[in-house]
């Protein structure tokens, strides 16, 4: 049996991997975490999480329940995992990190921390992602030079950061297979009069709006066609089901920081 700890328990994505895990035969829920100030703590996970009781209270303290756990899944803040990953390398359990957000020095500090245990660490745990990833790859690199990219996406009016991690993780993608530095060529939204567009351009688009879930659109256009590759999450269901798949993956990996490309294809050998 995996024993599973959830923090960011309370979040839209902690919520519903409670659920999720609930309904596993081969896991068990052994704890839920969030904040300390969060009013929701001493609460119970399964109540909070919509399902009714379950009998694990959420906590504020993550290292009390280290000890007992295999595996942690976390989606919360970028500050909030720099603390929770510092307690589960010292412990030396796995995790799986869905956190996005971070700054370029957060995020080699994760790497960094990640890279101590056993991590399968994704801006999307979306499945349908991950292979959309593996995909463009191969579009960018047969299409080359001779189209231009451009990179749309769209979320609900609650998410934070902008733009997305998987838009963010799709442009480096891409720019990798046709030998760019996105630093230098991406450009994140347009205004006003910018001229002509320059011929390596990456272009990245955000919108928000209303309970969007997710949705990716990767654009490929030359004189005469446009090729689009979309992935729509229809609900924050499929983000849950592919962090629980990755969980189950994790806690028999090697040590080391692992995405989600491996879970799909170790799986399906």
């Amino acid at each position: 049996m995996i024993r599973v700890v959830i923090t960011g328990a309370c979040g839209r994505m902690g919520r519903l991997i409670i659920q999720g895990v609930t309904q596993q035969v081969d896991m068990k829920l052994v704890g839920a975490v969030q904040y300390p100030s969060h009013p929701q703590v001493g609460d119970d996970a399964g109540v909070v999480a919509g399902i009714g009781g379950i009998g694990i209270t959420i906590t504020g303290k993550l290292d009390d329940l280290l000890e007992n756990t295999d595996v942690v899944i976390e989606f919360s803040k970028p500050a909030a995992t720099l603390q929770y990953l510092q307690q589960i390398v010292k412990k030396d359990k796995a995790i799986v990190l869905g956190t996005t957000g971070f700054s370029t020095d957060e995020l080699a500090e994760v790497q960094e921390l990640a890279s101590k245990i056993r991590c399968v660490m994704a801006p999307n745990m979306s499945l349908g992602v991950n292979v959309m990833i593996q995909a463009l790859e191969l579009i960018a690199k047969a299409l080359g030079d001779d189209y231009d990219i451009e990179i749309i996406e769209a979320h609900h009016n609650h998410k934070a950061d902008s733009p997305s991690g998987t838009a963010l993780r799709l442009a480096e993608t891409v720019a990798d297979a046709v030998e760019r530095d996105l630093d230098e060529v991406g450009v994140y939204g347009r205004h006003g009069i910018i001229g002509p567009r320059p011929e390596k351009q990456i272009g990245i688009h955000a919108i928000r709006g209303g309970d969007i879930a997710g949705d990716h659109t990767v654009m490929f256009a030359t004189e005469g066609e446009t090729l689009s590759v979309v992935h729509r999450a229809h609900s924050p269901e499929a983000f849950a089901k592919g962090a629980i798949r990755a969980a189950r993956w994790v806690v028999n990996a090697s040590r080391g920081l692992h995405d989600v490309s491996e879970v799909l294809f170790e799986n399906n050998r």
